[in-house]
């Protein structure tokens, strides 16, 4: 436990492995594990500037099988082993937009790269990195989901669909692994301040002619959370850091919802 700090969760010594760690949700992580104490390997498809200095950065297309197996590969090289997995990465295609023509006008080329990206990597990352956390007894996965899982959304069918099969794997692993002492846990933020829902709305200024303080309130009013103002990646952040740590060590299993309120289900 880091002394002096009464918001700490202690992750001095730990060695992370966080998917899509250079912008938006990833990068809040990677910076709050850092904080915490932990050496940190994140990845992404291309490099980019703003990663704290102690931060490795592997470049890897995760959604694919040789991307997988190259950033364990070099993850595992780097930090000698790893103790806490964040899978991140994720997005509803590679242009980033939603298919606000709903079902028909999502292609078949997206439904697979959102299986891929959003699933699949997840599933191949974890199976590289569990052996030795069974091998230890010790370890942590967070599967970073979104709570269209739970609310689909014609415009981001393929990527809700994604995502609840994650959070339904999630579940099933956690039961499998835990006799090991590992813990499996989701995440599923709502509506987040991050580059790609800038990207929604400076597309909607485009449509709509308003400004982008109008667009954004539009965007906020739609999401029909109940707490005023919008979720921050530094909020996702904390709780990642909470679940990863032995402040959580009784927790696995379960699917975080972090929306301000708007997911109506119980």
């Amino acid at each position: 436990m880091v002394q002096g700090n009464s918001t700490s969760t202690g992750l001095r010594g730990k060695r992370a492995l966080v998917t899509g760690g250079t912008r938006g949700i990833g990068l809040a992580i990677v910076q709050r594990l850092v904080e915490e104490g932990a050496t940190v390997v994140t990845s992404a498809r291309k490099e980019a500037p703003g990663l704290p200095d102690a931060v490795r950065l592997v470049t890897a297309d995760v959604s694919t099988r040789e991307g997988v197996a190259h950033l364990a590969d070099s993850a595992f090289e780097i930090l000698g082993g790893v103790d806490i997995l964040v899978n991140n990465a994720g997005g509803a295609s590679s242009g980033g937009m939603p298919h606000f023509g709903g079902s028909a006008s999502i292609p078949d080329e997206d439904w697979v790269e959102a299986l891929m990206t959003n699933y699949l990597a997840a599933v191949r990352l974890d199976r590289a990195v569990l052996p030795s956390m069974i091998e230890r007894r010790s370890g942590v996965i967070i599967e970073v989901a979104s709570t269209v899982a739970r609310r689909p959304a014609g415009a981001l069918l393929h990527y809700g669909a994604a995502k609840a099969a994650l959070i339904n794997y999630a579940k099933g692993l956690a039961t499998e692994v835990a006799p090991h002492n590992v813990r499996v846990n989701s995440v599923l933020p709502g509506l987040v301040k991050t580059p790609a829902m800038d990207m929604v709305a400076e597309n909607l200024m485009g449509s709509t002619g308003q400004d982008g303080d109008a667009v954004v309130h539009m965007i906020v009013e739609a999401e029909g959370a109940p707490m005023a103002g919008i979720t921050e990646p530094t909020d996702v952040a904390d709780l990642v850091a909470f679940l990863a740590s032995d402040r959580a060590q009784r927790i696995t299993g379960a699917g975080y919802v972090i929306d301000a309120g708007a997911l109506p289900q119980v």
